[in-house]
């Protein structure tokens, strides 16, 4: 009755925290709400769209006023008041700046994809990298508390006459080390969880762990190839890469341009009065009406220096986007590589932790019958407490992994946080 008691107990007091337990969705929206390194990629988005406005702008009408106090030999006076109104008609040197513009916003929307989708993995590596400190720790604090018993029997089984003094030296050797790993294994987790409130802003509170049963599928298409042209043709990344050659390409012809005649139309008007203007001038405005016809001669060579300028651009924006795209196929591939082991490795472990499991009862009731040392028991222990934190390293792993090949692949985002949500245990 006391330990129906004690359990009752003890439930409602860790109830209300199983309840407040965070799942990925949720720490997802904290890191949304206040990552920096997505708003700064937004940030740049802004900035790129005014000068997409900025580029635009100078094809659209200029309208100036001006005013001038002029003072001549004789204390005569003349006020000035001046009108300029300008309108391109031919410019494709500013037009070409304008498509420029306009592919830069294109490739600073498609790294804001990125920067996107790059969060979701951010915050699933971060949110797994805890439950993994989590698991490594629990396995650390399990031999502890293992070995501790162990120096315990032995200590008792020395004093009784059944076993060596050296028994229980070696149980102490494996307390003291274990110690020390659970004390590697504690500021691992302290630093996991850091990790994980550099990206949200604030200090993460007990997250849902992956459920007990955890199936692993191979990815869908099943083929490296489908992923890699997937890839090719939606990752954000090599999309931006796309979009700032083509930008490039423009600067070129805007460079070209440049020895090119512009048109354009002007309305100018001036009104004069003052004791230094004749009266029948003063007052009355003079508009002046007229296309203006501009063709670059000389420019001291700055027009051809622009032109291999641009084309050095061009060249460099080429063979950056040929580096990204054989760093995307790889990245691709290894993650493809990286799912199918961990579907293999998850399958392993878990033959693993069933083998050990039974290795350790056995060692147990043969250490009781006298067959077994205490070496033996101690080794079995360990085996067994690694054979388990192996196994959910690998669980671990491999629901990562897939969340990377789906980034890679340019389809991260919300929706396949929320599939990988339904993982978790639900409080």
């Amino acid at each position: 009755m006391r330990l129906s008691r004690a359990c009752l107990l003890a439930a409602a007091l860790c109830a209300p925290l199983l309840a407040s337990a965070e799942d990925l969705l949720e720490v997802y929206a904290q890191a949304r709400a206040s990552d920096p390194v997505l708003a700064i990629a937004a940030s740049l988005r802004g900035e790129q769209s005014e000068r997409v406005t900025q580029a635009r702008a100078a094809l659209l009408p200029q309208w100036s006023l001006g005013a001038a106090e002029l003072r001549g030999p004789q204390d005569g006076r003349e006020h000035q008041l001046s009108s300029s109104l300008s309108q391109v008609l031919l410019d494709l040197g500013r037009l070409r700046q304008w498509d420029a513009a306009q592919s830069l916003l294109s490739a600073e929307e498609a790294r804001l994809r990125a920067a996107e989708q790059a969060l979701c993995a951010r915050v699933a590596g971060a949110y797994f990298g805890v439950l993994s400190a989590q698991a490594s720790l629990a396995t650390a604090q399990a031999n502890e508390d293992a070995f501790a018993q162990q120096v315990g029997q032995s200590q008792s089984r020395f004093e009784s006459g059944i076993s060596a003094a050296v028994d229980v030296e070696q149980a102490r050797t494996y307390h003291a080390l274990s110690q020390g790993a659970t004390l590697q294994a504690r500021e691992a987790l302290a630093d996991a969880r850091e990790a994980l409130a550099q990206i949200t802003g604030r200090a993460p509170g007990v997250l849902k762990p992956l459920a007990a049963e955890l199936q692993a599928l191979p990815p869908e298409p099943p083929a490296a190839e489908a992923w890699v042209q997937q890839a090719l043709l939606a990752n954000p990344q090599l999309q931006a890469s796309r979009h700032g050659l083509t930008a490039s390409e423009q600067r070129i012809e805007a460079a070209r341009a440049a020895h090119l005649p512009t048109l354009s139309l002007g309305l100018d008007s001036q009104r004069r009065g003052g004791s230094a203007v004749a009266p029948q001038d003063a007052g009355r405005a003079n508009t002046t009406l007229g296309l203006r016809l501009s063709i670059p001669l000389f420019a001291g060579g700055a027009t051809e220096s622009l032109k291999r300028q641009a084309v050095h651009q061009r060249d460099a924006a080429r063979e950056g986007l040929e580096s990204a795209r054989r760093a995307l196929v790889r990245e691709t591939q290894g993650q493809y590589q990286a799912v199918m082991s961990g579907v293999a490795l998850m399958r392993s472990t878990r033959a693993a932790v069933d083998a050990a499991t039974r290795a350790l009862a056995s060692t147990r009731t043969g250490q009781a019958l006298g067959t077994r040392t205490m070496t033996d028991l101690l080794l079995a222990i360990q085996s067994q407490t690694a054979a388990q934190n192996a196994h959910e390293q690998a669980r671990h792993r491999y629901v990562l992994a897939k969340l990377l090949l789906q980034q890679a692949a340019g389809a991260l985002g919300e929706a396949e946080l929320s599939a990988v949500n339904l993982l978790l245990k639900d409080s």
